[in-house]
């Protein structure tokens, strides 16, 4: 089996929706021993997001499968010190401790920084919050629809037009980046520490990554940049810089920023080559003043043909172009799995999730299946120093499950 980069990395995940959580598979994939700490009994409340209203429906939890994958679990009831207690073993051997739980939750579970930092002068404390730990809104629970999404201009600025209704995320949409971030962070801490040989707190939040993801127009507007109304496709600025629905109902969309070059062999793939010497499009500023007229133009005649006869034809003639793809898309998109965005799990044929880095010469453990609740719990009970008898007492007060 591959043990990866961070093989022997002991990381105590005690988070839960979606952030935090999901940079510990990051270092898992990478070979780092996670252990997932939720409470006995139902376990981590994100294991019933899929019966959650809207979401889709199957035999398999889509949600713990990509979020808890090689991990090991624990269950302890952190809200009695005998549960605290075991953390605080575990804490003085760990390498990294994961939380997200709100600040006023971590004073009352004896999980802040100050409660575990001391245990262990190595340890990395990593702490993802909604808003930041300062201020007003320290306290605030945030989730990625709203602290993200919202807050950060991103579901006003992604509408179609100004007079439509502003635009719904889809769950995890900013998580996952976020997890990234996070994960930088934690690593970042992990290479100062190779350096100093001491631990450290580092902290990540939904609303800096939201604002970070949206720093293009966000920074503009801290200049003092004026802003034009946001148009609808049909009245884009620019025809070639658009997207267009295709005979079959799907989108694609154009992305020529050298269109001076890319407008004739544009012209060519459409089947409409007197479109360059047309007097209305010659130059760059006439097909811009006249976009609304060239978006017509180019909206018959993407409806001619299916998307993939489009791809056919605009694929290796040099075109920036992109498919709106859709879900239906992913599970045989080629160069997803030629490049190992999708890879399959364990013992199984069933894909899943790739985290997106890469690092030449180091391979990453194979997904494992996610754990039950309370898998694992007498096995790291075990490495802990704990005897049976111990278990055996810590399992009948309820404290371990």
């Amino acid at each position: 089996m591959e043990k990866g980069i961070f093989a022997g990395l002991k990381v105590l995940d005690c988070a839960s929706f979606i952030a935090a959580p999901a940079a510990a598979t990051v270092l898992s994939d990478f070979g780092a021993d996670v252990v997932k700490i939720e409470p006995p009994g139902a376990g981590d409340p994100y294991r019933n997001l899929p019966n959650l209203p809207g979401y889709p429906t199957g035999e398999h939890n889509f949600a713990w499968l990509l979020e808890a994958r090689n991990k090991k679990s624990l269950a302890l009831d952190l809200s009695k010190p005998e549960g605290q207690a075991v953390l605080y073993k575990l804490v003085e051997e760990a390498d990294v401790f994961i939380t997200n739980m709100p600040p006023p939750v971590r004073t009352k579970l004896g999980i802040t920084y100050d409660h575990l930092a001391h245990l262990n002068e190595r340890l990395i404390y990593a702490s993802f919050t909604g808003y930041g730990e300062k201020g007003e809104e320290a306290n605030k629970p945030g989730f990625d629809s709203n602290a993200y999404w919202a807050r950060s201009g991103l579901m006003d600025l992604v509408r179609a037009d100004t007079h439509t209704t502003p635009a719904r995320s889809v769950a995890g949409m900013g998580d996952h980046p976020c997890a990234m971030a996070f994960y930088g962070a934690i690593v970042t801490a992990l290479y100062q520490r190779e350096k100093t040989g001491k631990g450290s707190h580092v902290a990540s939040n939904l609303m800096a990554n939201g604002v970070w993801a949206a720093s293009v127009l966000a920074q503009a507007k801290l200049c003092g940049s004026k802003f034009g109304e946001r148009r609808p496709r049909e009245h884009a600025l620019n025809a070639v810089a658009n997207h267009y629905q295709c005979r079959d109902g799907r989108w694609l969309i154009l992305s020529l920023l050298n269109e001076e070059r890319q407008w004739p062999i544009l012209a060519r793939c459409l089947g409409r080559e007197e479109l360059i010497a047309d007097p209305r499009f010659a130059t760059k500023p006439d097909r811009h003043a006249r976009s609304l007229e060239l978006i017509k133009i180019f909206d018959e005649i993407f409806a001619t043909k299916d998307l993939a006869e489009w791809r056919k034809i605009l694929d290796g003639s040099g075109l920036v172009f992109g498919i709106v793809a859709i879900l239906d898309d992913i599970p045989n998109d080629k160069q997803m799995l030629d490049n190992d965005v999708l890879v399959p799990f364990e013992n199984d044929t069933m894909l899943t999730i790739n985290s997106p880095i890469w690092i030449d010469g180091a391979k990453k453990v194979q997904p494992r299946k996610p754990p039950a609740v309370g898998e694992h719990s007498d096995e790291i009970l075990r490495g802990a120093g704990y005897d049976e008898a111990a278990i055996k007492q810590l399992k009948s007060s309820g404290t371990v499950g």
